[in-house]
């Protein structure tokens, strides 16, 4: 007999249904219409996991207030945003101001999620990840999978 190998995203799916946390299937429904472009699951976890990265680092920025004024002042890095954030206005401005400073953006389906990628126990709906040597290589994959997006209509 032959063995057939197992999608591994169904095992993934399993894993987070077995362990009581949403599917990333189950996030999707609570998405904003402007949250383009969207990350995979793959990226999704890829993306937490250079933020944890980050942290360790101190290398992010975290809240509106903040991204946007380091955005003001030049700063680079990846912004990933909440696409589960209501009311849009709180953040709606963002995307727009990395398009005019050519700064990368993705988002993700959850805050909550995101916040605790980041160490807290708060939800947050926008974090930019700054390059570091330390984690360079997990950065430069993320950079390179989210320009590799579609861009937004």
């Amino acid at each position: 007999m032959t063995k057939i190998k197992a999608d591994p995203d169904a095992l993934e799916a399993q894993a987070e249904a077995c362990c009581g946390e949403r599917t990333y299937h189950e996030l999707l429904v609570n998405l904003n219409p402007i949250a383009q472009p969207l990350a995979s699951r793959r990226l999704t976890r890829k993306l937490y996991k250079c933020i944890k990265k980050a942290v360790k680092q101190k290398q992010i920025r975290r809240g509106v207030k903040e991204v946007q004024k380091f955005v003001n002042k030049g700063e680079k890095g990846i912004m990933v945003l909440a696409g589960d954030t209501l009311p849009i206005e709180v953040y709606c401005h963002l995307p727009v101001m990395c398009e005019d400073r050519n700064l990368p953006y993705i988002y993700i389906p959850s805050k909550t999620d995101l916040g605790a990628a980041a160490g807290s126990k708060r939800p947050t709906c926008v974090i930019m990840v700054k390059p570091h040597e330390e984690y360079q290589e997990a950065y430069d994959e993320c950079l390179e999978e989210v320009r590799a997006l579609p861009p937004p209509l």
